[in-house]
């Protein structure tokens, strides 16, 4: 597994006298840093044998989900409380039209988020588990490359 792009936050990244810019930054590499560990939590679960994927399909969702929060949170585009991937996608999409497209097939993790968690008909097998694991690593790489110019200088001064 590859190493996490994202730096290690540190005591004097919470200092209480933070720019309006490093706030930002913060919170983007907070979403940034949960996502990381929904999306390692996915890769694990699918190497365990089990009746129902579903957990596995959960943190992708999760880990896309918070990718695209971070997205907007670094673009200061509001957002609600929302597991709707189409709708994070959709206000992704207003300040970057490719992202919108690259991620055309996100929405297929929203279910993952809300219909799997309850008991009912929804069963995930292995492969839905890992075609939620690999879209989600989808979004991810999109959104890394597309915050690739803001996080690359690092936090700012």
């Amino acid at each position: 597994m590859a190493e996490s792009p994202i730096p290690p936050l540190t005591a004097a990244s919470f200092s209480m006298s933070r720019t309006r810019e490093q706030v930002i930054w913060d919170f983007v590499q907070e979403w940034m840093r949960k996502a990381e560990g929904d999306l390692r939590a996915a890769e694990h679960l699918l190497a365990l044998e089990q009746q129902d994927y579903f957990t596995a399909a959960f943190h992708a969702q999760q880990a896309a989900e918070k990718l695209l929060k971070a997205f907007l949170v670094r673009h200061q585009v509001p957002f609600g409380k929302t597991h709707d991937i189409q709708e994070l996608v959709d206000l992704a999409g207003t300040r970057d039209a490719s992202l919108k497209r690259e991620l055309a097939s996100a929405e297929a993790l929203t279910p993952f988020g809300v219909e799997f968690r309850y008991p009912g008909d929804q069963v995930a097998d292995l492969q839905t588990a890992e075609h939620a694991v690999e879209e989600a690593r989808r979004v991810r790489a999109a959104v890394l490359a597309h915050l690739q110019n803001y996080l690359s200088p690092g936090r700012p001064a």
